[in-house]
């Protein structure tokens, strides 16, 4: 099994989709990588050929046993990025006649209008443009990256969206027509949360403390995901719980911030930051949680932190943002905070760690999520959209 556990691309399928990502996930591990390899990975066992196209070096080909290739490395400017994308497009749709042509970045997106794929396709991780202003681009950066945005997502014959909320935005936002949106959520390996330790055995494997609540939030270290609201919430929440233990993992612009507002608030004995986890400890985190939380307060469409810690048996609190709500609500309405702010957090938090607030057992979980949102129920549905624009 060659390193990404990716099969070669299947040349006699009976349809082909040629895949254009944006980074590989082994460099720059994040929810648009994971989904753009897991598809790479699965479609062909499902009748779909793909063939995945990256900015990466001569690894990606090595790791994803030719699955994947590299069109561009990371350093090239993005005009340079551009013809690059479009000229490895146009060879593999010339070596694959009558291939779908399917991007998941809208930047490259851009360098594959007017190529002759049978279809063309995005899948919308996230408006690119609202993600750059939230981190401090300025208007004339967001008002471009918006055009290029709309030109290709109004040029696609079908948009997939990870939830309803999305799809919305979609329409809102960038004038696409509701027939052309496709509503499929992300998903999780739930073989890798499958055979976890108990709650106590993976905090003694992490050096966790076992005699305290754990509170376990992964998120990108910026403005959107709402950190900053969860270290805001800490003195509300550990005057409720007071042994109470919040661990951040992740990176990102916001860390010194972060760690300013915890010694301001004096909480340093109830928050750590842990930086990025390594993605083979993942699983083990979520099962040594007693719960996890995703903050946000903006622009999120899905929230792969949601499935994989239902995977592991561990229940989640999400804000009402986005398409948060629809990853939990037909588990338990329960796990929705009431909204975004530290005060909303901490009752929310402090209910559930208290009892007062019950939400769903392990087992509940972890059934929701394989059905839910196991890669071979999501890809399935890949798979038949694909087909049937085909």
């Amino acid at each position: 099994m060659n390193v990404a556990g990716t099969p070669p691309a299947t040349r006699e399928a009976a349809l082909f989709a040629v895949q254009v990502g944006a980074g590989w996930h082994m460099a720059r591990p994040g929810g648009l990588e994971r989904v753009f390899l897991e598809l790479t990975r699965r479609l062909p066992a499902l009748g779909i050929g793909t063939q995945g196209l990256v900015v990466g070096n001569a690894q990606v080909a090595q790791q994803s046993a030719g699955a994947v290739r590299a069109f561009a490395p990371e350093g090239a400017s993005m005009l340079t990025r551009l013809r690059a994308v479009r000229r490895t497009a146009r060879a593999a749709l010339a070596e694959h006649p009558g291939a779908l042509l399917v991007s998941h970045f809208a930047p490259y997106g851009l360098g594959l209008l007017g190529l002759p794929a049978h279809r063309f396709v995005v899948h919308f991780h996230g408006p690119w443009s609202a993600e750059s202003r939230a981190e401090g681009h300025g208007a004339l950066s967001f008002a471009m990256r918006r055009t290029l945005e709309r030109a290709v997502y109004r040029r696609a014959d079908a948009c997939v969206v990870l939830s309803r909320a999305f799809s919305a935005l979609l329409q809102r936002e960038f004038g696409v027509r509701a027939d052309r949106i496709h509503v499929i959520p992300g998903g999780v390996s739930t073989e890798r949360f499958a055979s976890l330790p108990d709650r106590a055995a993976a905090r003694a494997a992490l050096g966790w403390p076992a005699d305290r609540p754990i509170v376990l939030a992964v998120r990108r270290l910026v403005r959107r995901t709402g950190v900053d609201r969860l270290v805001e919430a800490m003195p509300a929440l550990r005057a409720r719980v007071p042994n109470v233990l919040v661990l951040i993992a992740g990176e990102g612009p916001e860390t010194a911030a972060l760690d300013a507002r915890i010694r301001a608030h004096g909480v340093g004995d109830a928050v750590r930051l842990l930086g990025r986890l390594p993605e083979e400890q993942l699983p083990l985190a979520y099962r040594a949680a007693t719960l996890t939380v995703v903050p946000t307060v903006a622009l999120e469409g899905f929230g792969l932190i949601v499935p994989e810690s239902l995977a592991a048996g561990t229940p989640v609190m999400v804000t009402p943002v986005g398409g948060l709500p629809e990853t939990v609500e037909d588990l338990s309405p329960a796990m929705i905070l009431q909204d975004a702010t530290p005060g909303a957090i901490a009752t929310g938090l402090a209910e559930a760690l208290t009892g007062a607030r019950q939400l769903p057992d392990a087992a509940a979980c972890a059934a929701f999520a394989c059905e839910r949102y196991d890669w071979s129920v999501v890809a399935r549905q890949v798979a038949t959209l694909y087909t049937s624009l085909a």
